[in-house]
């Protein structure tokens, strides 16, 4: 095998993207970086760089083991690649998951209605109409609704 690799080929073949068109655009984006550099879609990497991949609101972290640039089965990935994420990034993937409404997708538009109803469940907010309404204050109304109309 080869000691070196193009990044996107890499990405592509370790499974971390779909396809390589994908993990190419990534480059691009700047979502794949080593040492705090971005990484263009070219970029030779080797065994033991640690390559940072970030798909919102997490960025996954992964360590060359072999520098290959054909697909393998997902069965080999552990010869390929070892997982280095720190543990605080599953938490922010785990608190988006369970949050839903925290990372809204921007360009979405406007909550639908059903949307800020299940915001308002979720967060247990009640409006604040709600809560100061009384429908008898002066008390001079008949609860019982027994008041003599004129016939």
């Amino acid at each position: 095998m080869k000691n070196e690799a193009r990044v996107d080929k890499w990405l592509w073949a370790a499974r971390i993207f779909k396809t390589r068109t994908i993990a190419a655009a990534a480059c691009k984006k700047g979502q794949v970086s080593m040492g705090g550099a971005q990484l263009k879609p070219s970029r030779t990497i080797r065994e033991g760089d640690i390559i940072d991949v970030r798909k919102p609101p997490v960025t996954y972290s992964f360590r060359v083991l072999q520098a290959i640039e054909k697909r393998i089965g997902a069965k080999l990935i552990p010869e390929v690649l070892e997982n280095v994420t720190a543990p605080e990034q599953y938490e922010l993937l785990e608190m988006a998951r369970i949050s839903g409404f925290v990372g809204r997708a921007k360009g979405t538009g406007r909550p639908t209605k059903k949307d800020r109803r299940s915001l308002d469940s979720f967060t247990g907010e009640v409006p604040e109409f709600f809560g100061d309404f009384d429908f008898d204050e002066d008390g001079d109304e008949d609860p019982d609704n027994t008041e003599d109309t004129d016939e």
